[in-house]
């Protein structure tokens, strides 16, 4: 009797928990709904007070002043003189003065090859002059005499003349002494041989004790002339009437810079414009002088060379970044006032270091976009940001390099 009593009291218990589980889905739902709306209606206000999306982009303005035309070349550095040191002589080197590397100057020992032989011949071609001279010595006594014998009539005419004779031929080899005692003189100097020019050593090509001799090919150390230096750099045949003007206005400046571009090795100024066009490359062969006071260039090396052909005065230049390429234009977007983009056709001039020189199209201070330009359209509203500083100090860097 007490199993349908508990069967009974548990379905109110069971119906209770089942609208209590629907009350709270049915206030979930409501949360979540109101919820949902009140962000959504946020977004749309947020969107509603910022207004229409703007376009992010770097923009500089327009610059004016002067801007430097260089034309870039590729070249080889050479020494200035270069002079392999030889023997005048034949002979054993007793005396090698220098050290390989060295820096020396004109006149300086280099090495002395066993001067004794050489010392011995000029000795005997000036024993050889005294003797001669103590011939001729006695010969004008004797002219003397005859000449007293032949005003009395003691001697003849014949004597006369033939003791005139003997006087004029002894003079005449003095004449030839005193050449071979030259001859020798120089023979013994060239024993000591001396720099011919300034400059540094390269590597000793013979050592102490070896029999050198005047026909040798090999040479005794070789001096290249490194300050100054020369450049030869090739220049293609269309910049040429530009370098032979700037030639005819005065010096013309050169930079040598490493192959890479990130280091400047020296400047120079042209000092040849070859007199004649290569017809095989369609160049022009050049040639500078660097002091090289700093010895930063050496015979052989590569390097990059930039040749200042005019510098433009007080002209307009913006990046060639912001430049942009049509099918048959060259534009700019400018930020206007508005700081919506307008395009702007060009005429442009030439480029330099990362800019471009405008000849018509824009005025000073206006500003221009340098980046971002895919995005832009004409009217399209723009977010303007300060980075294209960064690229105006860059180009103004590579402008006084």
């Amino acid at each position: 009797m007490s199993e349908p009593t508990t069967a009974t009291a548990s379905a109110p218990k069971r119906r209770w928990s089942l609208w209590v589980a629907l009350v709270i889905l049915l206030v979930g739902s409501a949360v979540y709904w109101q919820y949902g709306r009140g962000n959504s209606q946020g977004k749309a206000a947020v969107a509603r007070s910022s207004g229409p999306s703007r376009v992010p982009v770097d923009a500089m303005e327009v610059a004016k002043g002067d801007v430097p035309i260089y034309l870039n070349g590729l070249g080889a550095v050479q020494a200035f003189n270069n002079v392999v040191v030889r023997s005048r002589v034949d002979g054993e080197i007793v005396t090698i003065a220098f050290e390989e590397g060295q820096t020396v100057r004109a006149g300086d020992m280099l090495a002395q090859i066993d001067p004794r032989p050489y010392q011995a011949a000029l000795d005997q071609a000036l024993a050889k002059k005294q003797q001669d001279e103590a011939t001729l010595s006695s010969s004008k006594l004797d002219l003397a005499r005859t000449n007293q014998l032949a005003a009395r009539e003691f001697a003849s005419k014949q004597q006369l003349d033939q003791q005139t004779a003997g006087v004029g031929s002894q003079s005449a080899q003095l004449s030839i002494d005193q050449a071979a005692i030259e001859t020798a003189r120089t023979q013994f100097d060239y024993t000591t041989i001396r720099a011919p020019i300034s400059g540094r050593l390269g590597f000793r090509l013979v050592d102490k004790g070896n029999i050198v001799h005047a026909s040798d090919a090999t040479g005794i150390v070789q001096i290249a002339q490194i300050e100054p230096i020369s450049i030869v750099f090739n220049a293609p045949e269309n910049q040429l009437p530009a370098i032979t003007e700037a030639k005819r206005r005065g010096d013309v400046k050169v930079v040598a810079l490493t192959s890479d571009n990130k280091a400047t090795l020296g400047e120079g100024v042209l000092s040849l414009i070859n007199n004649e066009v290569d017809p095989a490359t369609g160049t022009i062969r050049l040639k500078a002088i660097f002091p090289n006071a700093e010895g930063k260039l050496w015979p052989g090396l590569s390097v990059n060379t930039r040749l200042l052909a005019q510098t433009l005065q007080g002209v307009l230049t913006v990046p060639d970044a912001a430049v942009q390429r049509g099918q048959n234009e060259l534009f700019v977007y400018v930020v206007g006032e508005d700081q919506k983009a307008e395009k702007r056709v060009l005429t442009i001039g030439p480029y330099s270091d990362g800019v471009a020189v405008v000849e018509s199209g824009l005025r000073p201070g206006e500003r221009v976009v340098i980046s971002g330009q895919s995005r832009v359209q004409p009217g399209i509203l723009l977010q303007v940001s300060d980075a294209g500083r960064k690229v105006a100090d860059a180009a103004s860097s590579n402008r006084d390099r």
